[in-house]
């Protein structure tokens, strides 16, 4: 697991860097710096917006007595989605986006949950009290 955090760390910004700098040689670097910047602004206004969304389904399931553990599973990926789009960089943009679109969150959502029944039955699933 942290030989694929240390890859991530390592790949991901130079990855970023480098198509920053493609796109800043093909637009410009003040429409590119724009694009960042408008791409951060909206990421947090539909971060926000579908974040509200996924609230009032939790707590709608909450109030007929269910457990909301699609919403919560939702609410996660709302938040990474928002987390990637704040980040300056195209393809984390990409991600954040496609996390965020209630069109493809199910897709996102199947695969936490393929993980998590995976942990689940190799035992490897622990809760940590702090």
């Amino acid at each position: 697991m942290y030989k694929w955090l240390l890859a991530a760390f390592l790949i991901v910004p130079v990855v970023e860097l480098w198509s920053i700098l493609q796109i800043g040689d093909w637009l410009g670097g003040w429409n590119t710096f724009f694009i960042i910047v408008a791409m951060g602004a909206l990421g947090a206004y539909f971060a926000r917006a579908e974040g509200r969304k996924v609230w009032r389904e939790a707590q709608l399931q909450l109030q007929s007595g269910q457990m909301p553990g699609r919403a919560i599973i939702d609410g996660v990926i709302v938040f990474a989605g928002g987390l990637l789009l704040l980040t300056p960089g195209f393809f984390s943009d990409i991600l954040g986006l496609l996390l965020l679109l209630p069109i493809t969150r199910p897709f996102f959502r199947h695969m936490v949950l393929q993980w998590l029944e995976k942990r689940i039955r190799n035992g490897s699933f622990t809760i940590r009290r702090f």
